[in-house]
């Protein structure tokens, strides 16, 4: 029967509900790290900081209606513009859904539980510190390598 099959695997991205589509975001909080481009080769590398409006125990924007209009740059990923971030980590569900790859056992969509990207060690949850605390010219200090 149809309706036993998930959302995410008998839909297309670009067909999904946009609550649909919202609850594929796992809360791991990946996203939301800031990010530091070579210029030379275009190579996008994270850091350990964190948007100033992520709730670093949830791992969720604390101003998500707003972010637009607070953060410019904000990443706004859709079923159109997936593919343009490649920098997305391997475990993002959007990423994954995109290459054809399915849900992880820890998404919250499969365990059911919030939590379970948490417990898996997939978010940035006691990782991170806010991009508030740090310089923007020391950032390169907090390259991380721990994200893909």
């Amino acid at each position: 029967m149809i309706a036993q099959i998930p959302f995410w695997q008998r839909k297309r991205l670009d067909e999904m509900t946009p609550q649909e589509w919202e609850s594929l975001c796992d809360g791991c909080g990946k996203c939301c790290l800031a990010k530091l481009e070579d210029e030379d080769t275009g190579e996008v590398y994270h850091t350990d900081l964190v948007c100033r409006y992520m709730d670093q125990d949830t791992c969720r924007c604390t101003v998500y209606s707003e972010r637009l209009q607070k953060v410019p740059g904000c990443t706004v990923i859709t079923p159109e513009t997936v593919g343009d971030y490649y920098w997305l980590p391997y475990t993002c569900a959007y990423r994954s859904l995109a290459e054809g790859r399915g849900l992880a056992a820890w998404h919250p969509l499969r365990s059911g539980d919030p939590e379970s990207v948490h417990e898996a060690g997939i978010s940035v949850r006691h990782r991170v510190i806010s991009e508030e605390q740090v310089p923007e010219e020391d950032w390169e200090e907090h390259i991380i390598h721990w994200v893909l």
